[in-house]
């Protein structure tokens, strides 16, 4: 700059728009309806305050919609959802990440870049090859990761033992007694005809 700074030469940064002033006149381009067209709600003022999903009085779409059966579904109005999520993490990550001998911790994990943080639990599963020996630490392991790891010579810990489903009591009811069939009678012979 060839001239210094000061007050007489101070600008702002980003040129100014000045804002649109309605209801000035015809002459200016936003008169009469000041841009809010004729009648109706939105012609109003307090208008565009209304509360997301309001649809003007009628029944709102996720009232119209019905809801998920049981208490501890997404969708359940009394409880909430009642649902657990993982972190998934395949083995061919843990293959191409870490070294033969490593540990893997949600610490570790996230310090590669797998996850983003350790505030949700992480699940391994076997999608890929395994073949370095690893020593996995973490809530979670599906069969087939347990698997490809043992045989690879590693070791399985779990931060969060799970739990074991027992299974429902299905009540047997009684069988229904069998209904006895009564023998049929013969029908009576009619008389023939001239037979006194």
């Amino acid at each position: 700059m060839s001239d210094d700074l000061n007050l007489s030469n101070l600008k702002p940064a980003q040129a100014r728009k000045d804002r649109k002033r309605i209801g000035r006149g015809l002459g200016s381009g936003k008169g009469r309806y000041s841009g809010r067209g004729i009648k109706g709600q939105k012609s109003r003022s307090g208008s565009h305050k209304m509360r997301p999903g309001f649809e003007g009085g009628q029944n709102p779409i996720y009232m119209r919609l019905g809801k998920q059966r049981g208490p501890y579904s997404a969708d359940a109005m009394p409880m909430g959802p009642h649902r657990t999520s993982t972190a998934p993490v395949n083995v061919s990550t843990l293959e191409e990440r870490f070294d033969a001998g490593a540990e893997v911790t949600p610490e570790s994990l996230v310090e590669k870049g797998v996850l983003k943080n350790t505030k949700i639990d992480v699940k391994i599963l076997g999608n890929g090859e395994l073949k370095k020996k690893l020593s996995v630490t973490v809530h979670a392991v599906s069969a087939s990761a347990r698997e490809k790891i043992e045989a690879a010579g590693g070791s399985i810990t779990l931060l969060r033992e799970p739990k074991e489903r027992r299974p429902k009591r299905r009540v047997a009811r009684p069988a229904a007694p069998e209904r006895e069939e009564a023998p049929e009678e013969a029908p009576e012979e009619a008389p023939e005809e001239g037979e006194s």
